[in-house]
């Protein structure tokens, strides 16, 4: 690789690591403040915050992995143009496709990055991240026992204690139940305690009162106990009962025995092909973008305001060829033989990408065709 190339070649990475970096920030901290809240709302500590936003984070970096490296390129091109460092490569000889050598190998280093990501670790993650949250359902404990605070495991019940002791004894319960709309049920307890049979959930209640409000007719019951049962499984173990999802499976695993894995997972042969095919098109769609920002840019002449017209237009075509993959989706997941339209978007980025670099390297070819 020659000397250019490699200085070049370096820029872009540099720029590449920096857009990467602030926009994986820009995104995770708008995710954080969601989950944070969720979590640290249903009792979990930091470091169960932390795990999830570990485990989350591939899944995120593939959101922001395209457009850091169209910035990249964008901004390179832009600053070489300005500083005439490719004006003076194209006056030594390099056209348009010598110097688009580097920026090639730049997207190809990036579609590699992103095939790790979408192929690996992402699946991987996934898979993690939705035993964590099973494991999290079914701790009772997280979701269900926070002392001095009302808490609401499911919509339309409200439990609170005082205090759990170190026995694990609860003192002091209340809970409403509000979920069946003709009656409201309240029940106070000076103890609790939590009974595990295989995987059902019970609160015993010691010594205390039930309350049944009647919707119709305002009518109100109430009802002293020495011990009362009362079955929480469905508060605390609504998100338990999860399937296994082709999004957390890895790519090699997706390839082979499509009747088993509809089996398993319940999806349909075009939920498995689009899955597949999409994964790769992302990886393509990565050189797609920096090529799209760098033959872009490099259509503009010179201007004392700049390349921003440029900058607009190759945004604009990112735009419009990243929508056209959820235009395709469709099609797939209806007849999996269709699985070629997924690429159509990253033929047609490199088809635009050809043609504006030739377009550069023999700007007045339409002159020279009128003229003949």
């Amino acid at each position: 690789m020659a000397k250019f190339d490699r200085y070049m070649l370096s820029q872009l990475l540099v720029l590449f690591g920096f857009f990467s970096l602030v926009l994986v920030a820009v995104f995770w901290i708008n995710r954080a403040v969601v989950l944070f809240d969720r979590l640290i709302g249903d009792g979990q500590t930091a470091l169960v915050f932390l795990e999830f936003s570990a485990l989350g984070m591939p899944k995120l970096i593939t959101t922001v992995l395209p457009i850091a490296t169209f910035a990249a390129a964008v901004y390179v091109t832009n600053r070489l143009t300005n500083e005439s460092e490719l004006t003076v490569m194209q006056a030594t000889g390099s056209g348009p496709w010598r110097l688009a050598r580097p920026v090639f190998v730049y997207g190809l280093l990036s579609a590699l990055m992103m095939s790790v990501l979408a192929h690996v670790l992402v699946p991987s993650a996934q898979a993690q991240l939705g035993e964590r949250e099973t494991e999290i359902s079914r701790n009772v404990t997280a979701r269900l026992l926070t002392e001095g605070a009302f808490l609401n495991p499911t919509s339309g019940v409200t439990f609170y204690t005082r205090e759990i002791a170190e026995d694990g004894v609860l003192r002091d319960v209340f809970l409403s139940d509000r979920r069946d709309p003709a009656e409201q049920v309240m029940y106070t307890a000076a103890e609790a305690y939590l009974v595990r049979n295989n995987d059902a959930t019970t609160l015993i209640m010691v010594d205390g009162l039930a309350q049944r409000l009647a919707t119709e007719g305002q009518r109100l019951s109430t009802a002293k106990f020495q011990d009362f049962s009362f079955n929480i499984t469905s508060l605390i173990s609504k998100d338990t009962n999860r399937t296994k999802s082709i999004r957390n499976m890895q790519s090699y695993a997706l390839l082979f025995d499509w009747p088993q894995i509809r089996k398993d997972t319940g999806a349909g042969t075009g939920d498995i092909a689009e899955e597949l095919h999409s994964r790769f098109a992302q990886s393509l769609f990565c050189i797609v973008a920096a090529m799209i920002g760098f033959s872009t840019l490099l259509l503009g002449g010179f201007s004392r305001f700049g390349v921003w017209r440029e900058v607009v237009i190759a945004f604009f075509l990112l735009i419009v060829i990243d929508g056209l993959r959820s235009t395709f989706v469709e099609p797939v997941l209806n007849n999996p033989s269709m699985w070629p339209l997924m690429y159509i978007p990253a033929v047609i980025g490199a088809l635009l990408s050809l043609a504006m670099l030739a377009h550069a390297a023999n700007p007045h070819w339409w002159r020279r065709k009128m003229t003949a």
